[in-house]
């Protein structure tokens, strides 16, 4: 009989994947690399050989650690499986999957829940830098019932509310990776920015759009898909990403006024295919930018009052709220609200030629 791998599949926000112990998966790069892409059936547009959705949001990776780091209680690190391309991703961070991994954490025994709330830091090893979740343990046992709902999951969980500290320039090393608040591309004008994930910045009326177009309908337009990676390849390089050809990173986010009461509108390439919401960090670069005076999305939006700024980022799902603290002309910290689901708990099996490989 085939051996199997550990693997706990859960819903982190508005994503699916797989949770790994560390020391469950091969070590070497090349080889967790063959591991994951059979384990998920890529590259193939319907992954019929694996455990993957045919989607992103669906080939996703969360591999976690007891830390070592004396400020830490876990280590996280990222990884983005191709859906149709050999290629496994650890350039990017994921705020939705990172929602899964205090619940993963206290399932697995690295966390002792406390009583009513626990709290978890974790250490992004994508970005080198913390988040703090805090999830519900009422009588020190870990629920995923809820009242709670997110957009995007039909129905309510349990609260995990995410807090980040100093996540300006994650990946880039600066806020404005081009030292400004908009540049022109290609004849277009961008805003480039990173407060936890790289984003390209541009508002629909110059690429011939309204806003409100539907994911599939953004999907087949060619035309505008080869303009944004385009766009893309060179602002990579001006970000200070390098040759982003094979990278997940910088995400395309179109930009237009609000349609329902939020700040901003969105619709959000990932890169390559059309989210059907928004990536948690990718809400709050978004939202970081609408914030900075004089950007060009800053004059889209609809500002809230006070230092404390509940931030509504409209997407094709609904509304991704995010909670920005401001101090001395910058945000000091950024807060969201999420929840997650354990899926099913078991064994992965890759296929024979994988484990040939490893």
């Amino acid at each position: 009989m085939s051996e199997g791998t550990p693997a706990m599949w859960m819903r982190g926000g508005t994503s699916k994947g797989l949770y790994f112990l560390k020391d469950d998966i091969p070590n070497d790069i090349a080889k967790r690399k063959d591991f994951l892409l059979s384990v998920f059936g890529s590259p193939d547009n319907l992954q019929i050989n694996g455990v993957g959705g045919g989607n992103p949001l669906t080939s996703k990776v969360a591999i976690v650690s007891k830390s070592k780091r004396s400020d830490v209680d876990v280590d996280y690190l990222f990884l983005q499986v191709a859906v149709d391309d050999y290629v496994v991703s650890s350039t990017q961070n994921c705020g939705n999957i990172l929602a899964g991994i205090a619940p993963f954490a206290i399932e697995r025994g690295l966390i002792k829940p406390e009583k009513d709330k626990t709290s978890v830091r974790i250490f992004m090893e994508n970005s080198k830098q913390i988040a703090i979740a805090t999830v519900d343990t009422p009588d020190g046992t870990l629920t995923y019932n809820g009242n709670t709902y997110i957009d995007g999951v039909t129905l309510p969980s349990s609260p995990i509310s995410l807090e980040f500290l100093d996540i300006e320039g994650s990946l880039c090393g600066e806020l404005l990776p081009s030292g400004n608040i908009k540049d022109e591309v290609d004849g277009y004008t961008v805003t480039m920015i990173d407060n936890g994930m790289p984003c390209v910045i541009i508002e629909a009326s110059q690429l011939g759009l309204n806003g409100n177009e539907k994911v599939e309908e953004l999907e087949q337009n060619n035309a505008l898909r080869g303009t944004l990676e385009s766009l893309r390849l060179k602002c990579g390089k001006i970000m200070n990403l390098g040759d982003v050809k094979e990278k997940t990173v910088p995400k395309m986010t179109i930009v237009s006024k609000p349609l329902n009461d939020g700040m901003i509108n969105t619709r959000t390439f990932i890169p390559h295919r059309c989210h059907r919401s928004i990536g948690v960090f990718g809400a709050i670069s978004v939202a970081t930018a609408c914030l900075i005076e004089d950007t060009p999305i800053n004059k889209l939006s609809i500002i809230p009052n006070g230092e404390k700024k509940l931030c509504s980022i409209e997407h094709p799902s609904g509304q991704m709220h995010v909670l920005a603290e401001l101090g001395d002309k910058k945000i000091k910290s950024t807060a969201i609200l999420r929840t997650a689901r354990k899926l099913f708990d078991g064994f992965v099996f890759p296929h024979k030629e994988s484990e040939k490989a490893n």
